[in-house]
């Protein structure tokens, strides 16, 4: 006979029979395993929301001190955003035309996201520069002199290389033709060889070189040797990373070419800007 005085045992809840299961089993290891990577998720994305507007700041000034750079301005001791609102004057340069607009705030442009909006850009037939879709507006950055005039422009250019899209500058003279400086703010090349496109010594290169010869033809070539237009036309091939250099090349002819700035330019020659 049952013993009267023997209490029943009270079934263990989940939290108890979980708690009391040996670590090792299969149960055990998923359940822990899954919260672990739940609270670890949380945290990074607390992490990440909270620390956006400081990536986003941090982002804008690497991006102001590459156009300070590639204008020849640059000084490592002055406050970044006040030494690049101080020296230029951005605008908001529709392509097609080569005028500037004044449909859209040059503070608040997003040229990427204009590039990705069906309504502000176009797909691309002949995509020398594989972009894919180009935005019909781009901000651009005029540096001027005491006197007011035109000193240099800055103008924004991206393509494709080997791994990735280069995002940079080039900068040009007054005249929309001599070149004073180009450089790249982002992309994922091979580290030793695409990647030096940051090179100081290559970047040198650039400056004094010039974009068309006297009858406006594009003449402009990052290759292993120079063009029939001469040395004045030409940047040397970076050693080794050939498709980056193709890359290289390509951008810049199409950015400057009649698809890109020819118009802004042509205007800046007449003394129309």
């Amino acid at each position: 006979m049952p013993d009267d005085d023997q209490t029943p045992q009270e079934p263990k809840g989940f939290l108890r029979r979980f708690l009391a299961a040996p670590p090792d089993t299969t149960s055990k290891t998923i359940i822990v395993a899954v919260s672990v990577c739940l609270v670890a998720s949380m945290v990074v994305s607390a992490a990440a929301v909270a620390l956006r507007p400081i990536q986003a700041v941090n982002s804008l000034k690497d991006k102001q001190i590459n156009i300070l750079q590639v204008a020849g301005v640059y000084d490592p001791e002055a406050d970044v955003l006040e030494a690049f609102s101080s020296a230029f004057e951005p605008r908001v340069l529709e392509l097609e035309s080569g005028s500037f607009s004044d449909a859209f705030d040059p503070v608040t442009f997003d040229d990427r996201a204009a590039a990705d909006d069906p309504a502000t850009s176009i797909a691309l037939e002949d995509d020398p520069a594989g972009i894919g879709r180009q935005s019909q507006y781009v901000t651009v950055y005029l540096l001027r002199d005491e006197a007011g005039a035109i000193d240099k422009v800055i103008l924004p250019i991206h393509g494709y290389g080997l791994w990735s899209t280069l995002y940079g500058f080039i900068a040009l003279e007054e005249n929309g033709n001599d070149i004073f400086g180009l450089q790249f703010y982002e992309h994922a090349e091979t580290p030793g060889l695409g990647a030096e496109v940051d090179n100081p010594r290559w970047k040198a290169l650039w400056n004094g070189k010039k974009l068309a010869d006297e009858t406006g033809a594009l003449q402009i070539s990052v290759t292993k040797t120079a063009p029939p237009a001469g040395p004045d036309y030409h940047v040397d091939a970076l050693a080794g990373a050939t498709l980056t250099t193709v890359g290289v090349h390509n951008l810049v002819n199409f950015w400057m070419g009649e698809a890109g700035y020819q118009p802004f330019l042509e205007n800046l020659r007449a003394g129309n800007v």
